[in-house]
């Protein structure tokens, strides 16, 4: 029987509110709540999500979060949520980054190096990274190493040799994003791919109209699967997307290409997350 496959559903990105070019992005509270449910409960295991003032702007507030989370456990959402530790869309700098960890998610993402995002410099530094590295691991928190280009791999292997992150790796390719000059790609992916040690698990963050065929390369090639409205806002040309939308199609993908859907559960148990408090 073939590995499930994990779907995981990016809610809403750190992009500013924007009703006439992305009006089908949530940004308020309640609506974030609402498209992570419904892509839960179309078969999303793992929940990616970033927190939002009450006027839509990203931010890094750790009791912004623990709204949503709060909202979706009161739910009954057993999806395994994965917070985001980005920088708020340039708004939250090193250390103010990792405030949702002190909330004990049971993942969340640690951004592997520095890199061009659209106009402006998302920044890594190594020493930042090794105190990121020990905070997940403070918290108890599966880090999900979003993996820009051959470098940020480098870098997590790095991190794993000073015995800072643990096997198995769980690795998202994020690929496409402008200003990075990292295309979304199959040979890109297979580079990348060719640099993780035996047993890491990764999938793939393509940015647009690159996101449908990686994610069923990924199916194909024994990854997992990471689609929804922050990478990607179209269903397809001329037809806006919703969250729901994007995992059922992810999962009838995996259905014609004979991988099963992981559970929540079996997500736990493939990626080595430790099971909600």
């Amino acid at each position: 029987m073939s590995t499930p496959v994990v779907v995981q559903c990016a809610v809403t990105g750190s992009q500013p509110p924007d009703p006439e070019r992305a009006p089908n992005l949530p940004v308020s509270t309640d609506a974030i709540v609402e498209e992570a449910l419904a892509a839960w409960r179309a078969g999303a295991a793992v929940i990616h999500l970033h927190a939002r003032e009450e006027d839509g702007t990203p931010t890094q507030d750790r009791e912004r979060f623990a709204l949503l989370v709060d909202q979706l456990c009161d739910a009954g959402c057993d999806a395994v949520l994965n917070l985001s530790c980005g920088t708020a869309g340039g708004r939250a700098v090193r250390d103010e980054r990792l405030a949702p960890l002190d909330l004990r998610p049971e993942m969340g993402s640690l951004d592997c190096g520095t890199i061009n995002f659209g106009d402006r410099i998302f920044e890594g530094d190594v020493p930042f990274l090794r105190r990121m590295a020990e905070a997940f691991r403070a918290n108890g928190v599966t880090p999900e190493l979003e993996c820009f280009d051959s470098g940020h791999v480098g870098l997590a292997l790095q991190l794993r040799d000073e015995g800072l992150l643990e096997d198995p790796l769980v690795v998202q390719f994020v690929l496409g994003v402008p200003g990075s000059g990292v295309p979304a790609t199959v040979e890109m992916v297979e580079h990348l791919r060719r640099m993780l040690p035996e047993g890491a698990h990764w999938s793939v963050c393509a940015i647009g109209r690159a996101q449908l065929p990686l994610n069923a390369y990924c199916i194909l090639a024994g990854g997992h699967v990471r689609t929804g409205l922050e990478d990607n806002l179209w269903f397809r040309r001329g037809e806006r997307a919703t969250n729901a939308a994007l995992v059922e199609r992810a999962v009838r993908l995996a259905g014609e290409l004979e991988r099963p859907v992981a559970t929540p559960d079996e997500a736990r148990e493939l990626l080595g997350v430790r099971a909600a408090a």
